[in-house]
């Protein structure tokens, strides 16, 4: 069993849209300490976190919320940090620009204890922007080019264990836009679009990824993003791309992570509980949670939604 540290990230200013603020509230509302408690788990909740201390955000600036997102990654940076060497954190976010904090954060234990650091991107974007090139000026969609040290960031804090590009896999995707393309296409990052696991299954490029991660004794950062399944099954994101996995493939994916033993730290972002119908996607989430710290097939409990 693990010790398990949840952190509540109610992380709103990588986008326009509120919400997502609610997150870490209704995932314990979901149920998930209990859930995790229930697998034998030992679990700290640290509560919400707020944001250091950061110059004020003037309306109308192309970027939105720069200096707020800045405060939340330097907070996340921290919290991830001192988290990883206690335990497996778990970020409950929150919109996807917290993962420039906690995926940071948990890099900098992973390079002090000589581990490198990989990083599995579950999301229907590749969040490959850059604050310079982004065109919505929204910072969620950058947090895996501040990780794996692209320029641009001026005013975060300084990345003192950036990741190996080809220590990061992504998966999921089906919503790429030209410019992260580009940006894409010259990296060494590992990009499982839609298609090709429509074509060949999810399991094949999970599989050959976690190879990896343990023939090189790393550590594995799991960021989840509610987007990366089919908004039919977690309606509740405000980035919903049709098209994505499925119940099953999610737990496929989870259940896998599992029994690879590999998983050191954990996102779920994206959660904008305004959007849900009857707390139906952070249940989702939850289990799909759960699924990646062991609970098995048969010890799912059935839903009811009517």
């Amino acid at each position: 069993m693990a010790d398990i540290i949840l952190i509540g990230a109610p992380v709103d200013s990588g986008k326009r849209r509120p919400g997502c603020l609610m997150g870490p509230d209704a995932y314990r509302t979901a149920g998930l300490p209990r859930a995790l408690r229930d697998l034998g788990h030992r679990v700290e909740d640290m509560g919400n976190l707020t944001p250091a201390t950061h110059g004020p955000d003037t309306a109308g600036e192309r970027l939105f919320a720069l200096n707020e997102t800045i405060g939340w990654t330097h907070r996340l940076v921290r919290a991830g940090h001192e988290a990883a060497a206690r335990g497996i954190p778990v970020f409950l976010g929150g919109d996807h620009s917290l993962s420039i904090g906690s995926v940071a954060g948990v890099a900098r234990h992973a390079a002090e204890i000589g581990r490198p650091q990989f990083v599995l991107w579950l999301d229907a974007h590749s969040d490959f922007h850059t604050p310079e090139t982004t065109e919505s000026g929204n910072l969620h969609g950058t947090p895996v080019a501040y990780v794996t040290g692209q320029p641009g960031f001026a005013g975060f804090p300084d990345r003192v264990a950036p990741i190996a590009q080809e220590n990061v896999c992504m998966i999921g995707l089906r919503s790429v836009d030209a410019a992260e393309r580009k940006l894409l296409e010259a990296t060494a990052i590992h990009r499982h679009d839609m298609r090709e696991i429509d074509e060949t299954g999810i399991g094949r490029p999970l599989t050959a990824f976690l190879d990896r991660v343990r023939a090189a004794n790393g550590c594995l950062h799991v960021s989840l993003d509610v987007d990366f399944l089919d908004p039919g099954i977690a309606p509740a994101v405000g980035t919903t791309v049709p098209g994505g996995a499925t119940m099953r493939e999610g737990h496929l994916v989870m259940e896998m992570l599992h029994d690879s033993g590999l998983v050191t730290s954990m996102d779920l972002v994206e959660l904008n509980p305004f959007l849900d119908e009857r707390g139906r996607t952070a249940q989702v989430m939850v289990d799909l949670c759960a699924s990646a710290l062991g609970r098995r097939v048969f010890d799912r409990p059935t839903r009811a939604y009517a």
